[in-house]
């Protein structure tokens, strides 16, 4: 085997640095030609934003505020939002009020029923229509109700 080479590879090593600066220094007229085109077509459009700049600004404060305003009154937490959840609040806070006051007279009854010798007698005489010796108890027939429907017909 031959292992012999005919003519040495050109060994390519890492750029220079001036290689790249002389790339960059080449190239400059061209990208200042570019920037100059486009700095030229630009230029009257930059010149009406400039002349309207108060009347860009102007508008451009009135639409934030408009946004702003639109945002609180009707967003997710606006006051429209606000007040009917507080409308609502208020409702079940009534109600709240309202059952709490009705608990404490069931309490109240129950508290009579255990300990109260009197309000005992009173359930008993209501409800299994008890009576002492020698009272006599009236019955409205109009609030009885028959315990099955066959005793209507």
């Amino acid at each position: 085997m031959d292992f012999r080479v005919d003519k040495p590879s050109r060994f390519r090593g890492f750029p220079r640095p001036e290689d790249g600066l002389r790339a960059v220094v080449d190239r400059a007229p061209q990208a200042e030609a570019l920037a100059e085109r486009w700095m030229e077509k630009s230029r009257p459009l930059w010149s009406v934003l400039y002349a309207e700049r108060r009347r860009l600004a102007t508008g451009a404060v009135l639409l934030l505020t408009a946004w702003l305003f639109l945002h609180v009154m009707f967003g997710a937490n606006g006051m429209v939002i606000y007040r009917s959840k507080r409308a609502e609040r208020q409702k079940l806070q009534a109600e709240i009020d309202h059952v709490q006051k009705e608990n404490d007279l069931y309490v109240q009854r129950i508290h009579g029923l255990q300990s109260d010798p009197k309000a005992i007698e009173k359930e008993a005489r209501e409800q299994l229509h008890y009576a002492r010796p020698g009272e006599v108890v009236y019955v409205d027939s109009a609030r009885q109700t028959p315990a099955n429907h066959t005793a209507r017909k």
